[in-house]
């Protein structure tokens, strides 16, 4: 049995889908023959990904959304359904994290990543879960991270919210499953993003970074496209509760 990553008919939301990662999942999303919202903070960016879009023939729409803001989380769901009658895919990728040590690190900013990282999540995924439980199927799939399960200096509300994001994906799995709603999560390495500039941009803490890696270099965003893909797939339908790490080997070492 061949299968291929056809989402004709299916609707997708995508958070931070102005950039990085998001950006092209929504891309990837598109290209598979999904109809794509593209949510996120800031205008412009989602604005440019719906153009992109619309001129290689998909149908988009840029939805400027604070997903700390439980009302404009609800307005994403509600107008995604007014505009294209369902929801079949919802990818939770916006995510915001602080290089900080745990003892210069703020109360305000370990809360800001958990209110992103997590809370967001849930809120959104509730919303979209009501959708998803009236047509009898739905994915939902998260972003997460190879920070998860492996600590890294610097990054521990960054980590400790996506570890917790891990455990959300199986509980909503494990809670959902017998309305057709499948959970899965998604964990790239690192990843050659904005996001990510700090370390890739600097040769030293590169050439650190990489040595590290068994595959030898980072991520470019479309390589975690196909995982992405592959679970909003029929490919996946025996599949829910799991993380795929998409690390170029990161957590063999």
């Amino acid at each position: 049995m061949t299968i291929q990553f056809d989402l004709s008919g299916k609707v997708a939301i995508v958070t931070g889908g102005g950039k990085g990662i998001g950006r092209a999942i929504a891309l990837g999303l598109s290209s598979a023959g999904a109809r794509v919202v593209v949510a996120g903070r800031t205008a412009d960016p989602l604005n440019e990904v719906a153009e992109q879009i619309r001129a290689a023939g998909g149908q988009a729409l840029p939805l400027p959304t604070d997903l700390t803001d439980g009302s404009q989380i609800d307005q994403l769901a509600a107008k995604t359904i007014e505009t294209f009658g369902r929801i079949d895919i919802l990818v939770n990728n916006a995510a915001r994290s602080f290089l900080r040590s745990l003892l210069d690190l703020r109360e305000d900013g370990w809360d800001k990543v958990f209110n992103t990282n997590v809370k967001a999540v849930w809120l959104l995924s509730r919303a979209v879960a009501r959708q998803m439980i009236a047509q009898k199927s739905g994915r939902i799939i998260n972003i997460t991270t190879v920070g998860a399960e492996k600590a890294e200096l610097g990054m521990a509300a960054y980590g400790c919210s996506k570890a917790a994001l891990k455990m959300l994906t199986r509980c909503m799995a494990r809670e959902w499953a017998p309305f057709g709603i499948q959970v899965n999560a998604v964990g790239p390495g690192l990843t050659r993003t904005a996001f990510s500039e700090p370390i890739w941009s600097n040769p030293d803490i590169a050439k650190h970074v990489t040595a590290m890696l068994p595959m030898g270099r980072i991520a470019e965003p479309e390589e975690i496209v196909p995982a992405v893909l592959f679970l909003a797939s029929e490919g996946a339908n025996y599949m829910t509760g799991e993380t795929i790490y998409v690390d170029g080997g990161a957590l063999t070492t």
